[in-house]
């Protein structure tokens, strides 16, 4: 299987992963025509107002962290999907993993560890651009996607607050 193949699974079955300790059912969509790759529902909260949050999902090995931040370069159509104010919310999760694939997985009898870490950024609103193919993402390495977070993002959508 080709690396970006690898990638693009290693990615689901993580924020697979994440969703099942929050509490979340993931559903994927037959085609990602508008840059949502997963679709994440909230279990528990008002079954007449389901909640529900779009997926844009990257993985890199490339060296993209500073201090505070993940900058990613971004497909130019992502961005603009992912930008637009839509009815679900959308968010671009990004997972970093080490260069040797034989890394992203380590397993015992006593744990299961994926490596490295996922990070979630909300691109609603934010500005047209004059690049014509990629523009760099920004996402606080703060905001990690972990159950917490998710729990957190889903509670706020919930209550009508958007990501």
């Amino acid at each position: 299987m080709e690396l970006n193949q690898r990638k693009e699974l290693f990615s689901k079955a993580y924020v697979r992963a994440v969703a099942a300790v929050a509490g979340c059912s993931v559903d994927q969509p037959e085609n990602d025509y508008d840059s949502v790759d997963l679709c994440i529902k909230a279990i528990g909260y008002d079954p007449m107002q389901p909640h529900r949050l779009e997926l844009q999902l990257k993985c890199t090995s490339r060296d993209v962290l500073d201090t505070e931040s993940v900058r990613y370069p971004l497909n130019l159509k992502n961005y603009n999907d992912l930008r637009f104010t839509t009815f679900i919310p959308r968010l671009l999760i990004v997972v970093l993993v080490p260069e040797n694939i034989g890394e992203w997985i380590q397993q015992s009898e006593s744990e299961m560890s994926l490596k490295h870490c996922a990070y979630w950024v909300s691109l609603r609103g934010m500005p047209e651009t004059r690049n014509t193919n990629r523009i760099t993402v920004e996402l606080l390495r703060r905001n990690q996607f972990t159950a917490e977070a998710l729990e957190s993002i889903m509670q706020r959508i919930s209550k009508g607050c958007v990501p």
